[in-house]
């Protein structure tokens, strides 16, 4: 619990950097998106109508940011943006959960929440901040099958979270509703560009909440019904 109260103490900062991170992620991402579609690997998702409609005239415009290095080089490069984007939402959920102090199921689904993301954070950094070369090394392939089961259960969790967070009528509203379609947006958004956009509607979810936090001085009051400002 020290840990909790630690970081609500800095909950302006961590919902400051919770919302920016949000839209660093939505940008980012999609070069990320891009750059995997350069390599052997990702070319595969350009065969998708939904993903080459874009992903073709945006790697064309945005070549000197694509084409500076070899393309798997570029794609972990890229990639290591998703370690911020997961701490900052990680963070923002925990204070979140500090202070609506919650009980009975809703106690559940945020402790299996926290716990997907906590283990989201430790695969994305594994996964892009243990590669630094073209060559991917030995640990990758290993990494991604341990993870596996994690970002699974993040989609779920954070689906089961929101669903619960609606009905008891948590506010902000959009933050309920965006981690309510976490599990949808696992299908619709992998049609569009890379898995690891499917964490963008978390990371907004986390964001406004943030956003809330970042701006104001005073404290902010969780309630079992709603999060508010006083």
């Amino acid at each position: 619990m020290k840990i909790l109260d630690t970081l609500d103490r800095h909950a302006v900062g961590i919902g400051r950097f919770a919302w920016v991170m949000a839209w660093v992620g939505l940008v980012v991402g999609q070069l990320h998106a891009l750059a995997r579609h350069a390599t052997e690997d990702g070319k595969a998702d350009l065969d998708m109508p939904t993903t080459a409609f874009w992903a073709e005239p945006a790697a064309r415009a945005l070549k000197p940011l694509l084409d500076w290095g070899d393309p798997d080089l570029v794609y972990v490069t890229y990639g290591k943006i998703w370690l911020p984007v997961f701490v900052a939402f990680f963070l923002c959920a925990l204070v979140t959960y500090r202070r609506r102090t919650p009980a009975g199921f809703e106690k559940w689904a945020w402790r299996v929440a926290l716990v997907a993301y906590a283990g989201a954070v430790v695969d994305v950094f594994l996964e892009y901040w243990t590669q630094w070369t073209g060559n991917p090394n030995g640990l990758l392939d290993a990494v991604f099958l341990i993870g596996l089961p994690f970002v699974l259960l993040t989609m779920v969790s954070s689906t089961v979270l929101g669903i619960t967070l609606l009905r008891k009528g948590f506010r902000p509203r959009a933050s309920a509703w965006l981690l309510t379609l976490t599990l949808p947006g696992l299908v619709v958004i992998s049609l569009f560009t890379s898995l690891g956009n499917v964490a963008l509607p978390i990371a907004f979810a986390f964001g406004i909440i943030g956003r809330r936090l970042g701006h104001t001085d005073s404290s902010v009051v969780a309630s079992p019904e709603t999060l508010t400002v006083r």
